[in-house]
């Protein structure tokens, strides 16, 4: 069975999941690109570094947001956002934004990239020791998707 996710059910997919993908153009390139974030109050928080994303979203700050969870290509459940850039700057939006993306759960691997800072995974009591960028997009619009075959399903969707 193929259809349209709920709300909630969309919400259920932004809470459970780390990874995403973010797409964003300079006006003559797209570019797509994943990150880890944290999913709170319909906004995505991500922390990164100097780079091309961060280029073409200063830029451009309409930006595309993807997740997903796939089981196999006859079982997923897909949720895309579309939003608005904003780069976290004051120390009031910084610390916010640290605590969210301090708070989600992680797996028990992770990558260099997803940790905030010399002491993972423990925060440091000062935050202004994590470095890099913070940000978050604020939601517009969300739209699911799911493909549903109990018969070749492990789990329950």
């Amino acid at each position: 069975m193929f259809g349209e996710l709920t709300a909630a059910e969309i919400e259920q997919v932004l809470q459970s999941q780390i990874t995403g993908r973010i797409g964003c153009s300079n006006h003559d390139a797209i570019y797509v690109v994943p990150i880890s974030y944290a999913y709170y109050n319909s906004h995505i928080y991500c922390h990164t570094h100097e780079g091309m994303k961060l280029r073409f979203m200063r830029q451009n700050p309409s930006v595309c947001f993807q997740v997903d969870i796939l089981e196999n290509m006859a079982n997923w459940k897909s949720v895309i956002c579309q939003g608005m850039f904003e780069e976290l700057i004051t120390d009031k939006e910084r610390e916010m934004a640290l605590h969210i993306l301090l708070q989600r759960n992680f797996p028990l691997v992770t990558s260099d990239t997803v940790h905030l800072g010399a002491n993972w995974p423990f925060a440091p009591e000062d935050h202004h020791h994590i470095k890099g960028i913070l940000f978050r997009i604020n939601i517009t619009q969300k739209t699911g998707r799911f493909e549903s075959n109990p018969a070749t399903s492990a789990i329950t969707f």
